[in-house]
């Protein structure tokens, strides 16, 4: 790893860093500040709930989930953070190595006497780095909200830090897949548009998936591996398609520096 490309990359990323980490927080914040009114009127929103058809609770992921308790409301919130942080993830994978080539100083950064494999690994240390960050402030800012408004309603703790610890994990296959996909695709000339459509691709497969309780498509989408109605109900992370996410992501990551070692990189005309 190069230190001084290590905290280039650092420096560019840290006002994105601040932005999704501002997001995530107020995002938590805020809507946790309803929970006391939601929890005050439990039953009234349990039989608003069971109006609805199954398929369609299923899809906002509401059909394991009691709103009325600390975690299941908790819950409902962390499936809007997980979307943040798809994207969040997403476009630092897309953008890791595109960007050089999109601003056309991929030819410079590459005539340094620094490996391919130290580039990318200097890139990689930092935008997982950023990752890093925006997930403390996530655990901050859920521990500070939850004491703040949870009133006199316990909850477990246990679960609530696998709810927490899944959300960096979930950002490493977005991360991974993303800069896969950007080695694989001839030139990313804007990593948004890559970024929005693999996190709401993702998404989307996940509300197919509960709507037509689908397998398959359970497989394709980590907003099912790292579902937090399960991990609630269960006290555990779903083992099997936690693994498979962790294995995409590391085969993603390993495949990208085979990829890179070998990219035909266009020069400055």
């Amino acid at each position: 790893m190069n230190t001084n490309i290590f905290r280039h990359e650092l420096r560019s990323r840290f006002k994105s860093v601040m932005v999704w980490s501002l997001a995530v927080l107020l995002l938590v914040v805020l809507f946790f500040g309803f929970f006391q009114g939601f929890a005050d009127e439990a039953d009234l929103m349990n039989q608003m709930l069971e109006k609805f058809p199954r398929e369609m609770r299923a899809a906002f992921g509401l059909d394991n989930l009691d709103l009325a308790s600390v975690l299941g409301f908790y819950g409902f919130i962390f499936i809007f953070v997980q979307l943040c942080l798809a994207i969040q993830a997403g476009n630092y994978g897309f953008g890791l190595v595109s960007i050089e080539e999109s601003e056309l100083t991929a030819d410079f950064l590459l005539t340094k006497p620094v490996s391919r494999t130290a580039v990318m690994t200097s890139k990689l240390v930092a935008a997982v780095t950023g990752l890093i960050l925006t997930n403390l402030v996530l655990w901050v800012g859920s521990f500070l909200a939850i004491t703040g408004f949870r009133g006199e309603r316990e909850y477990e703790l246990k679960t609530l830090i696998l709810i927490l610890v899944s959300g960096f994990l979930f950002q490493m296959f977005f991360l991974g897949v993303g800069l896969l996909i950007s080695l694989l695709v001839k030139r990313v000339r804007s990593v948004t548009p890559y970024g929005l459509g693999l996190g709401f691709g993702m998404y989307v497969l996940s509300a197919f998936s509960g709507m037509f309780s689908d397998v398959k498509l359970e497989i394709l989408t980590p907003f099912k591996h790292f579902d937090p109605g399960y991990i609630i109900q269960n006290n555990a992370f779903d083992a099997p398609l936690v693994m498979l996410s962790v294995g995409v992501a590391i085969i993603s990551i390993a495949l990208s520096y085979w990829l890179y070692n070998r990219r035909d990189v266009p020069a400055v005309s």
